[in-house]
């Protein structure tokens, strides 16, 4: 079979938007990221490895090519010398490596973060379809695509519902675990050609090209974490990091992601400047309702109309969940919603849910504390109960880490 990565745009937009701001801005940096399997899996991951290390030989092989570049130098926060470094940019094979303990697929890549941080969306992507080739295709195919003709009559519906003040707006974020390449394709061309009064775009850069779609995306928890080793006092992380983000793109890719040590230790550190700089925010953990509440809360604090600023929900949604957050929020500020696995891989199959995160830079641990507890990742307890000190959150908020 054909690898499953043919093409280095078959990522999501935000690998390429913190790319060029720690290109720029910290090349220096060395960097660990690791893959983890946070659920059950219906037979051991670890029976993947040879086809694994099969995949990751051909993603080295591959180098971006003259379409692809002219591509994203069409995108105005793309940078002409980050197009010159993408030019000459090859995975380096000895940089990333995959093994087995037991029934457990390790994968690791370290090295340079410029070198190492593209790896992410691949793996997810090599690892995911590689799992799902296991079961049933044909079945599969059959019950997806009954399953999308139900998403998109859904979604058609809204045109004879009451209007609210602002439209819906749906988001393709489903590269990392999608069922295959090809069905996602199938997927996202669905939803373009027939719901394209609310599906606005594709996180997959690949896709947004060739279906001439908006690509989605702006910052990862990777790019605020990687904050908390530069040598920044650790209690003003963030702010070094969105200040950064603000002086690399200048007005553009506005939307800031909240949850890196908690909605509410990031509301603390989003003041006027940064409200006002950015456009909106990202919601990726912890009950999504709350959290909008408490965004628009804080927006009215500041005395900022929230009418002018917009909130992206992309926490394991579906389309009910989007259109119930939708006829909650939207007659009150912009909407977003992106949606990924129930979009790309919905086919009667369990899904599982992989990750592959940074939990190393600059030789010393990072970590996210998530609101949602089971999606904390840090493999040092000493390390974060230290962030949860600083940051005042009570240990309740982040227990259960995910050990990488």
């Amino acid at each position: 079979m054909s690898p499953i990565i043919t093409n280095l745009l078959d990522t999501d937009l935000y690998k390429f938007t913190m790319w060029q701001a720690m290109l720029h801005r910290h090349p220096q940096t060395e960097a660990v990221y690791e893959f983890v399997c946070r659920t059950p899996t219906a037979f051991p991951l670890a029976t993947l490895l040879p086809e694994v290390n099969r995949e990751l030989d051909a993603l080295c092989s591959l180098r971006f090519g003259k379409d692809d570049l002219d591509y994203l130098d069409s995108l105005r926060f793309i940078k002409s010398d980050f197009i010159d470094f993408l030019r000459i940019f090859q995975f380096q094979r000895a940089f990333i490596k995959a093994w087995a303990e037991g029934d457990t697929l390790h994968i690791e890549a370290r090295g340079p973060q410029v070198h190492v941080m593209g790896f992410e969306i691949y793996v997810l992507a090599i690892v995911n379809e590689l799992y799902f080739r296991r079961f049933d295709a044909e079945a599969a195919i059959v019950e997806g695509r009954q399953r999308l003709s139900q998403k998109l009559e859904r979604l058609k519906h809204l045109a004879v519902e009451a209007k609210l003040r602002n439209p819906f707006e749906l988001f393709d974020f489903g590269v990392r675990r999608r069922y295959s390449g090809p069905w996602q394709r199938e997927v996202v061309q669905a939803f373009a050609g027939e719901t394209s009064q609310w599906f606005k775009g594709t996180s997959n850069v690949l896709l947004a090209r060739d279906l001439n779609l908006v690509p989605i995306g702006t910052m990862a928890h990777e790019y605020l974490q990687t904050y908390q080793a530069l040598g920044v006092r650790l209690r003003d992380f963030q702010v070094a990091a969105l200040e950064d983000w603000v002086q690399e793109y200048r007005g553009d890719l506005g939307i800031a992601l909240t949850d890196t040590v908690g909605m509410d230790a990031f509301l603390a550190d989003f003041d006027m400047y940064f409200a006002k700089l950015f456009d909106g925010l990202r919601h990726d953990s912890g009950d999504p309702f709350e959290w909008g509440e408490k965004a628009i809360a804080h927006y009215e604090k500041l005395r900022i109309p929230p009418q002018s600023k917009r909130l992206v929900f992309s926490d394991g949604l579906d389309l009910d969940t989007a259109l119930a957050l939708y006829h909650r929020f939207a007659d009150r500020i912009q909407c977003g919603f992106g949606v990924g696995t129930r979009l790309t891989n919905d086919m009667g199959l369990t899904t599982i849910n992989i990750v592959m995160k940074l939990t190393h830079a600059n030789g010393q641990p990072v970590a996210k504390i998530s609101d949602s507890p089971g999606k904390t990742l840090c493999n040092d307890e000493t390390y974060l109960a230290y962030l949860r000190q600083v940051f005042s959150i009570a240990e309740s908020a982040a227990k259960r880490p995910e050990t990488v």
